[in-house]
């Protein structure tokens, strides 16, 4: 009589070997695509087609100032992986493209919520700077947040921006609804955005609360420069100051009766330190909102596609940009809900809670001081 690690082995390992085999051809295919979203987005080939088409390659190649052949290549590309619809009855020179109003609201559309063409710069910040990845894995340094590009900052901010638009002033603050009434009632209520990015958060509470004054923090100075831009496109400029700060700073540029932690929490190097310093500047009865990723509660491998998406971005970009300041919390993307509160816990708060709001990827908390 055999064991069954003898007689089953073999033939499970190969079909194992297939099925990952498939899943890395699917995933290459998966990959290229986004660079394909990349280039039209970069180039405003979308664009074109939304507001001219149905296009040709060559009336495509006149309104985006590209060349023809490149463009008649990548209208055949994303026909041939369903992006863009195209009308098969002609030669290639003559055929006409066409960008479905369902998917320009992917692909274009900055603000509505099913905008998820960001990701496509994402990775393609990331490409940029996997050779500096794999020498900081070597040498257990880290890659500076700037050296990831404006690639990686385009798909950061927007990939955020219609969460941040439409749910931060909803349904997000809606859970805290003593903070509101108090933000409301205040004749100039302060709130702080630590991390702020691009400021697509910053904008909206200013937005939702016009009598309040509004501060967004933030450590990298082009993401502070491309804020001030928006404040200013939004005619907001004079009402939101936007500062190159470094969170653990801000113990004394308080009270705030409502700090914002928008999708940062993690990348701090120090966040007990930061967290502290929040502490120290909130008003008495304020609040924090923190929004991190919502991952599981603890370690299980295989893990589900949240799951493999945030270590994803930890390996290739969050914990090597945690661990160019030392001493390093050296958190990575995967902030699981006990490490939070922990956190929040040796940072002084008396309260970490988390919020009931639904949002596939995001978990919301509230800290109380």
């Amino acid at each position: 009589m055999t064991t069954p690690h003898t007689t089953a082995s073999p033939q499970a390992g190969a079909d194992r070997g297939a099925l990952l085999a498939e899943r890395l051809f699917d995933s290459a295919v998966g990959a290229l695509e986004l660079f394909s979203v990349y280039l039209g987005t970069e180039l405003g080939l979308y664009r074109a087609l939304e507001r001219n088409g149905p296009l040709t390659p060559a009336e495509l190649a006149e309104h985006a100032g590209i060349a023809p052949r490149y463009a008649r290549e990548w209208l055949e590309q994303q026909a041939v992986a369903g992006l863009l619809e195209a009308d098969g009855g002609r030669d290639a020179g003559e055929r006409r493209y066409r960008l479905d109003p369902a998917h320009a609201r992917v692909l274009l559309h900055a603000d509505d919520p099913a905008h998820v063409a960001p990701f496509a710069h994402l990775l393609a910040g990331i490409g940029g700077v996997l050779p500096l990845v794999a020498g900081a894995y070597r040498t257990g340094e880290g890659v500076p947040y700037g050296a990831y590009g404006q690639a990686f900052r385009h798909g950061q901010g927007r990939i955020n921006r219609p969460a941040f638009t439409h749910e931060l002033p909803a349904a997000w603050l809606a859970a805290l609804p003593d903070v509101v009434a108090r933000l409301r009632a205040a004749p100039r209520p302060r709130i702080a955005d630590v991390g702020c990015g691009q400021g697509w958060s910053t904008l909206a509470v200013a937005r939702a609360f016009p009598n309040a004054e509004v501060e967004g923090i933030d450590l990298d100075e082009a993401s502070i420069a491309e804020a001030r831009e928006q404040a200013e496109r939004a005619g907001l400029a004079d009402r939101i100051r936007l500062t190159r700060a470094d969170a653990a700073s801000m113990a004394g540029s308080g009270p705030y009766d409502l700090v914002l932690i928008l999708e940062a929490l993690h990348d701090f190097p120090r966040p007990v330190e930061a967290l502290r310093a929040v502490r120290a500047a909130l008003a008495p009865g304020g609040a924090v909102l923190v929004a991190d990723e919502r991952v599981a509660d603890r370690f299980t491998a295989p893990g589900d596609k949240v799951e493999r998406m945030m270590y994803g971005w930890s390996v290739t970009h969050c914990l090597p940009t945690q661990l160019v300041e030392q001493p390093s919390a050296a958190t990575g993307t995967v902030l699981r809900a006990d490490v939070l509160r922990a956190y929040a816990a040796e940072a002084g708060f008396r309260r970490c809670a988390v919020l009931p709001v639904d949002n596939d990827f995001l978990r919301l908390y509230r800290l109380d001081g």
